[in-house]
């Protein structure tokens, strides 16, 4: 399935003002002798009700998982955070 050209042109700009962008702050951040930032969080936690939270990844705004207590959802975003990274993690009882 093939996307509409139009459509097509539209992503492929936006890609190519994100890769500008990223280009840019790198350069102005060696301007000034300093580290660009580290990358931003890409699991957020969200409280969907009483006892309720959804773990969003960011980027997409897609729900990746849900969790009855707050903990076990801040462990299930770090637990992607970290294999996003490429780490393998176990945190004990993540999942509870």
């Amino acid at each position: 399935m093939q996307m509409h050209p139009l459509m097509q042109a539209r992503v492929e700009g936006n890609m190519a003002l994100a890769i500008r962008a990223t280009a840019a702050t790198a350069e102005f951040y060696a301007m000034i002798s300093k580290e660009a930032p580290v990358s931003t969080v890409r699991f957020q936690v969200v409280t969907k009700g009483e006892n309720a939270y959804h773990v969003i990844e960011r980027s997409t705004a897609k729900v990746k998982g849900f969790r009855f207590t707050w903990r076990a959802a801040i462990n299930l975003a770090q637990v992607l955070e970290a294999r996003a990274d490429g780490v393998k993690v176990n945190i004990e009882g993540w999942d509870k």
